[in-house]
C-alpha cells in the first residue's frame, strides 16, 4: 500500500477527538496512512468543501467523518465528491447522539453517506479498511487475520468462563 494517506478522517470540533481518535488506533494498528483534520459543515464549509473536493487528487480514498449534534459533516463531504463516506454520529447534546444519527443516515438518493453506529469510530475504520481491501489484497489478508484473532479470543474468554474464572 503506498504511503500517502489513503484514508481522510474529518472531526467536526476539538471535543469530537476522543472518539475518532479511535478510528485512527485502527487503521494505524491495520498499517493504513491516514490523515485528520478539524474541519466544521457549519463553521468552517468552504475548507470541508475544498477537502472533499481535492481529497481524490490527493491520494485518498475513503473519507470518514465524526461530528456531533445534528452537525451534518459527512453529508457536506458526500455532497463534493464520489469517494465513499462513511459518517460517525457522535454522542453529544440534549438527544445523546440521536440527533447525529438521524442527520448523518438520512441522506437523499444520489448523495449516500455509510453510517455506524453512535461513537461507533473502530468500525468506520474497518469498513473504510473493507472498501480498501477491494484494490489492496493485503488489507484483504490483514482483516481475514483481524477476525481470526478477535474469533480465538472470544473462544478462550468463552473457555475461561466454563472454567468459572469470570464472575
Amino acid at each position: 500500500m503506498k504511503k500517502k494517506p489513503l484514508v481522510g478522517i474529518l472531526i467536526g470540533s476539538e471535543s469530537d477527538m476522543p472518539v475518532m481518535e479511535k478510528t485512527a488506533e485502527v487503521l494505524k494498528e491495520m498499517a493504513v496512512p491516514y490523515e485528520m483534520e478539524i474541519s466544521s459543515a457549519h463553521r468552517l464549509p468552504e475548507k470541508t468543501a475544498q477537502y472533499a473536493k481535492t481529497a481524490r487528487e490527493r491520494g485518498v480514498e475513503v473519507l470518514i467523518a465524526g461530528a456531533g449534534m445534528a452537525a451534518h459533516l459527512a453529508g457536506a463531504l458526500a455532497s463534493h465528491t464520489t469517494l465513499p463516506v462513511i459518517g460517525v454520529p457522535i454522542k453529544s447534546g440534549a438527544l445523546n447522539g440521536a440527533d447525529a444519527l438521524y442527520s448523518t443516515v438520512q441522506m437523499p438518493p444520489g448523495v449516500p453517506v455509510a453510517t455506524v453506529g453512535i461513537d461507533g469510530a473502530k468500525n468506520a475504520a474497518y469498513l473504510a479498511c473493507e472498501i480498501l481491501s477491494i484494490k489492496y489484497p493485503e488489507m484483504a489478508k490483514k482483516l481475514e487475520d483481524f477476525r481470526s484473532r478477535m474469533r480465538k479470543s472470544l473462544e478462550e474468554k468463552s473457555k475461561a468462563i466454563k472454567k468459572g474464572k469470570y464472575g
